[in-house]
Protein backbone atom coordinates (compact mmCIF):
# COMPACT_ATOMS: atom_id res chain seq x y z
CA UNK A 1 0.00 0.00 0.00
CA UNK A 2 1.64 3.10 -1.06
CA UNK A 3 0.62 6.13 1.04
CA UNK A 4 0.60 9.57 -1.38
CA UNK A 5 0.93 12.98 0.02
CA UNK A 6 -1.15 15.75 -1.92
CA UNK A 7 -0.61 19.40 -1.76
CA UNK A 8 -3.35 20.02 0.99
CA UNK A 9 -2.13 19.48 4.03
CA UNK A 10 -2.85 16.10 5.59
CA UNK A 11 -5.04 15.11 2.60
CA UNK A 12 -3.54 11.53 1.05
CA UNK A 13 -4.18 8.93 -1.30
CA UNK A 14 -4.14 5.42 -0.48
CA UNK A 15 -2.78 3.46 -3.82
CA UNK A 16 -3.34 0.11 -2.61
CA UNK A 17 -1.52 -3.11 -3.65
CA UNK A 18 -3.45 -5.35 -6.21
CA UNK A 19 -2.85 -8.89 -6.63
CA UNK A 20 -4.74 -10.13 -10.00
CA UNK A 21 -4.82 -13.48 -11.03
CA UNK A 22 -6.91 -15.69 -13.38
CA UNK A 23 -9.32 -15.70 -10.55
CA UNK A 24 -9.85 -11.96 -10.09
CA UNK A 25 -7.59 -9.69 -7.65
CA UNK A 26 -7.11 -9.40 -3.87
CA UNK A 27 -5.83 -6.39 -2.36
CA UNK A 28 -6.28 -4.77 1.35
CA UNK A 29 -8.72 -1.77 1.37
CA UNK A 30 -7.52 -0.84 4.62
CA UNK A 31 -4.65 -1.04 7.07
CA UNK A 32 -3.97 1.13 9.92
CA UNK A 33 -0.89 0.76 10.69
CA UNK A 34 -0.02 2.19 7.02
CA UNK A 35 -2.11 4.96 7.61
CA UNK A 36 -1.49 6.03 10.90
CA UNK A 37 1.02 8.11 10.66
CA UNK A 38 -1.49 10.41 8.25
CA UNK A 39 -4.40 9.86 10.15
CA UNK A 40 -4.00 10.04 14.17
CA UNK A 41 -6.62 8.11 16.00
CA UNK A 42 -8.56 7.53 12.68
CA UNK A 43 -10.98 4.39 13.81
CA UNK A 44 -13.98 3.21 11.75
CA UNK A 45 -17.18 3.07 13.21
CA UNK A 46 -19.32 3.29 10.06
CA UNK A 47 -19.21 2.85 6.38
CA UNK A 48 -21.70 4.21 4.29
CA UNK A 49 -22.45 3.59 0.54
CA UNK A 50 -24.20 5.83 -1.94
CA UNK A 51 -24.93 4.68 -5.61
CA UNK A 52 -25.22 7.72 -7.89
CA UNK A 53 -25.56 8.23 -12.04
CA UNK A 54 -23.75 9.91 -13.93
CA UNK A 55 -23.82 13.80 -13.15
CA UNK A 56 -24.87 13.09 -9.67
CA UNK A 57 -23.04 16.17 -7.48
CA UNK A 58 -22.70 15.37 -3.83
CA UNK A 59 -21.17 18.28 -2.27
CA UNK A 60 -19.17 19.90 -0.44
CA UNK A 61 -19.99 18.99 2.77
CA UNK A 62 -18.66 18.39 6.17
CA UNK A 63 -19.33 17.54 9.88
CA UNK A 64 -18.83 20.33 11.96
CA UNK A 65 -17.18 20.06 15.65
CA UNK A 66 -17.72 18.46 18.26
CA UNK A 67 -19.13 15.95 15.21
CA UNK A 68 -16.60 16.08 12.54
CA UNK A 69 -15.52 13.29 10.60
CA UNK A 70 -12.19 12.30 9.15
CA UNK A 71 -13.54 9.68 6.06
CA UNK A 72 -11.38 7.35 4.01
CA UNK A 73 -13.07 7.08 0.46
CA UNK A 74 -13.25 4.91 -1.92
CA UNK A 75 -15.00 4.46 -5.74
CA UNK A 76 -16.20 0.59 -5.77
CA UNK A 77 -17.85 0.67 -9.14
CA UNK A 78 -17.29 3.51 -11.96
CA UNK A 79 -15.85 6.80 -11.52
CA UNK A 80 -16.23 9.75 -10.12
CA UNK A 81 -13.85 12.70 -9.98
CA UNK A 82 -13.33 13.21 -5.63
CA UNK A 83 -12.91 16.67 -4.44
CA UNK A 84 -11.38 17.97 -1.20
CA UNK A 85 -11.59 21.83 0.30
CA UNK A 86 -9.11 22.51 3.17
CA UNK A 87 -11.48 24.50 5.41
CA UNK A 88 -9.21 24.69 8.37
CA UNK A 89 -8.73 28.09 9.61
CA UNK A 90 -4.87 29.06 9.85
CA UNK A 91 -3.88 26.03 7.39
CA UNK A 92 -1.33 26.32 5.20
CA UNK A 93 -3.78 25.41 2.13
CA UNK A 94 -7.10 27.06 3.70
CA UNK A 95 -9.23 27.36 0.91
CA UNK A 96 -7.23 25.52 -1.48
CA UNK A 97 -9.07 22.05 -3.24
CA UNK A 98 -7.67 19.07 -4.20
CA UNK A 99 -9.13 16.56 -6.78
CA UNK A 100 -8.46 13.36 -8.01
CA UNK A 101 -10.30 10.24 -10.10
CA UNK A 102 -11.62 7.44 -8.31
CA UNK A 103 -12.54 4.50 -10.00
CA UNK A 104 -13.19 0.64 -9.62
CA UNK A 105 -9.96 0.39 -12.33
CA UNK A 106 -7.29 2.52 -10.12
CA UNK A 107 -9.04 0.96 -6.85
CA UNK A 108 -7.07 4.96 -5.47
CA UNK A 109 -8.96 5.56 -2.37
CA UNK A 110 -8.69 9.50 -0.46
CA UNK A 111 -8.13 9.76 3.24
CA UNK A 112 -10.22 13.09 4.00
CA UNK A 113 -9.44 14.46 7.30
CA UNK A 114 -11.47 16.52 10.09
CA UNK A 115 -11.41 20.14 8.90
CA UNK A 116 -12.23 19.21 5.24
CA UNK A 117 -15.21 19.85 3.00
CA UNK A 118 -15.88 16.82 0.79
CA UNK A 119 -17.44 16.14 -2.81
CA UNK A 120 -17.83 14.54 -6.14
CA UNK A 121 -19.05 13.91 -8.84
CA UNK A 122 -19.92 10.88 -11.36
CA UNK A 123 -18.36 10.74 -14.62
CA UNK A 124 -19.35 6.79 -15.48
CA UNK A 125 -22.72 5.86 -15.86
CA UNK A 126 -23.42 5.19 -12.59
CA UNK A 127 -20.76 4.80 -9.60
CA UNK A 128 -20.94 3.00 -6.04
CA UNK A 129 -19.23 5.05 -3.66
CA UNK A 130 -18.00 3.82 -0.27
CA UNK A 131 -17.52 6.22 3.07
CA UNK A 132 -15.55 5.31 6.13
CA UNK A 133 -15.91 7.35 8.62
CA UNK A 134 -14.81 7.87 12.62
CA UNK A 135 -17.99 9.90 14.34
CA UNK A 136 -21.32 9.15 13.94
CA UNK A 137 -23.74 11.41 11.32
CA UNK A 138 -25.06 14.19 13.31
CA UNK A 139 -27.69 16.21 11.72
CA UNK A 140 -27.39 19.45 13.80
CA UNK A 141 -23.61 19.64 12.82
CA UNK A 142 -23.96 19.12 9.74
CA UNK A 143 -22.49 21.75 7.00
CA UNK A 144 -21.46 22.68 3.38
CA UNK A 145 -20.08 25.49 1.01
CA UNK A 146 -21.21 25.73 -2.59
CA UNK A 147 -20.14 23.40 -5.35
CA UNK A 148 -19.98 25.88 -7.73
CA UNK A 149 -18.42 28.87 -5.47
CA UNK A 150 -15.90 30.90 -8.06
CA UNK A 151 -13.72 31.69 -5.25
CA UNK A 152 -12.79 27.79 -5.28
CA UNK A 153 -13.11 27.53 -9.11
CA UNK A 154 -13.43 23.65 -8.80
CA UNK A 155 -13.27 21.77 -12.69
CA UNK A 156 -16.06 19.20 -12.30
CA UNK A 157 -14.89 17.28 -15.74
CA UNK A 158 -18.71 17.65 -17.01
CA UNK A 159 -20.55 20.37 -18.50
CA UNK A 160 -23.13 21.86 -16.03
CA UNK A 161 -26.40 20.75 -18.62
CA UNK A 162 -24.98 16.91 -17.34
CA UNK A 163 -25.11 18.09 -13.33
CA UNK A 164 -28.03 16.25 -11.33
CA UNK A 165 -27.68 18.46 -7.65
CA UNK A 166 -29.60 18.07 -4.94
CA UNK A 167 -31.90 21.13 -3.48
CA UNK A 168 -30.03 21.33 -0.60
CA UNK A 169 -26.77 21.12 -2.61
CA UNK A 170 -28.18 24.01 -4.81
CA UNK A 171 -28.71 26.12 -1.97
CA UNK A 172 -25.41 25.95 0.51
CA UNK A 173 -23.73 29.33 1.21
CA UNK A 174 -20.90 30.68 -0.88
CA UNK A 175 -17.68 31.29 0.75
CA UNK A 176 -18.23 35.01 1.11
CA UNK A 177 -21.34 34.43 3.23
CA UNK A 178 -20.28 31.19 5.55
CA UNK A 179 -17.78 30.99 7.99
CA UNK A 180 -15.87 27.90 8.88
CA UNK A 181 -16.09 26.11 11.99
CA UNK A 182 -12.37 24.43 12.18
CA UNK A 183 -10.01 26.91 13.88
Amino acid sequence: MKILETPLKDLVIIEPNVYKDDRGYFMESYKHSALESYSGDFHIIQENESFSKKGALRGLHYQAPPFAQAKLVRCIQGTVLDVCVDIRKGSPTYMKSFSAILSEDNKHQLFVPKGFAHGFITLSDTALFSYKVDAPYSPSSEGGIRWNDPMLNIDWKLSKDEFIISEKDGVLPLVNDWMSPFE
